[in-house]
């Protein structure tokens, strides 16, 4: 069940969306994800996700996914500056990492993201 008061930021679905944040989006590194960030133009902010066979089979890569949505959730719904688009990728360290240091590294990530120049990689 959500939280009142938490917005439900929309998701990037199309596959073009997601590569084009490959090519052009900023960058951070961090044990339990990697966050991709771009600036979009108008609007609200939108969010994808994402998780590999790097991560594990297809209940592993859900399980990911789950947690991702729900660090997002948590942390990046009343931070997402409008107009942004935020991508998520799963690593294995999403999996066995503690749901707390997950927070961190996506509240991390953005800070990094946001001081990052465009087509930069920022690494913990």
């Amino acid at each position: 069940m959500r939280s009142p008061g938490v917005p439900v930021l929309p998701r990037l679905t199309r596959r073009g969306d997601f590569q084009r944040m490959t090519r052009r989006a900023r960058k951070a590194v961090t044990p339990g994800l990697i966050l991709q960030a771009m600036a979009a133009g108008d609007g609200p902010p939108h969010v994808g996700f994402t998780a590999s066979r790097k991560v594990g089979n297809a209940v592993a890569r859900n399980r990911a996914r789950r947690r991702l949505r729900a660090a997002v959730h948590d942390a990046l719904a009343r931070r997402a500056q409008a107009g942004w688009h935020y991508v998520l990728i799963a690593r294995q360290g999403t999996l066995t990492r503690d749901y707390d240091a997950l927070l961190q590294d996506l509240t991390g990530a953005l800070g990094r993201v946001a001081d990052t120049p465009a087509g930069r990689e920022a690494s913990p």
